[in-house]
C-alpha cells in the first residue's frame, strides 16, 4: 500500500528490496565467474525480466544495484524506457556476470515454482519468481519462489532470505 501511496511501482520495489537480502549475505553473492572460478561477488544487480503486451513474449533487463532506493528506481525507469520494446530476449548488453535472474509472473499465484537456468549445475546464484498478490484476513501475500543452489545454501539460507526480504517489505516506510 505504501510503495503504491509514494507512486512508486511494485516491480521495481520488490526488486530492490530483494537486491537489498542478496547483496547483504555473501552467501547469495557467491558463484562460478566465466574462468571457472569460485568465488563470491562484491555486489550482484538484477537481471529483471519485463512482459512486452503486444508480442507477448519477455525480454529480459538488467539494471545496476544502488543502496539508495530512489536511485535504484530511477535506474530501472531509465532501463525500462529504454529496453522494454526491444524484439532481442537481452537488449541492454554487455550482460554482468554478477547478475541474477528475477521474474514476475502477475497473472498467477503460486506455492510453488521450478526454474531452470539452461540445467547448468555450476549456476549457484539465487532464481527468484515472484508472483500475483492476493489478500486475505486484511493482509496481502506475495508469493516468492526462491531457487537456491544446495551446494552454497541450505534450508537455513532459505529462511534467511524469505526473512529477511519480509522484514524489509514491513519496513518499507524506512526505504521509500
Amino acid at each position: 500500500d505504501m510503495i503504491k501511496k509514494k507512486g512508486y511501482e511494485i516491480y521495481p520495489s520488490l526488486i530492490y528490496a530483494i537486491m537489498e537480502v542478496v547483496n547483504k549475505n555473501k552467501v547469495f553473492r557467491t558463484g562460478i565467474n566465466s574462468e571457472n572460478k569460485l568465488g563470491y561477488w562484491d555486489k550482484l544487480n538484477p537481471l529483471y525480466t519485463v512482459f512486452n503486451k503486444q508480442t507477448e513474449k519477455f525480454t529480459n533487463i538488467w539494471t545496476e544495484s544502488d543502496k539508495n532506493f530512489i536511485s535504484f528506481y530511477n535506474n530501472y525507469k531509465n532501463d525500462l524506457l529504454e529496453y522494454k520494446d526491444k524484439e532481442e530476449m537481452f537488449p541492454k548488453k554487455p550482460i554482468p556476470e554478477n547478475t541474477i535472474p528475477i521474474s514476475m509472473i502477475p497473472w498467477i499465484d503460486f506455492s510453488s515454482f521450478n526454474l531452470n537456468i539452461g540445467n547448468n549445475s555450476s549456476f549457484l546464484l539465487p532464481i527468484i519468481t515472484i508472483g500475483k498478490f492476493y489478500s486475505e484476513n486484511n493482509k496481502i501475500y506475495i508469493p516468492v519462489a526462491l531457487q537456491l543452489h544446495h551446494s552454497v545454501c541450505d534450508g537455513y539460507h532459505a529462511s534467511l532470505f524469505m526473512n529477511e526480504f519480509q522484514d524489509i517489505i514491513h519496513r518499507v516506510d524506512d526505504w521509500i
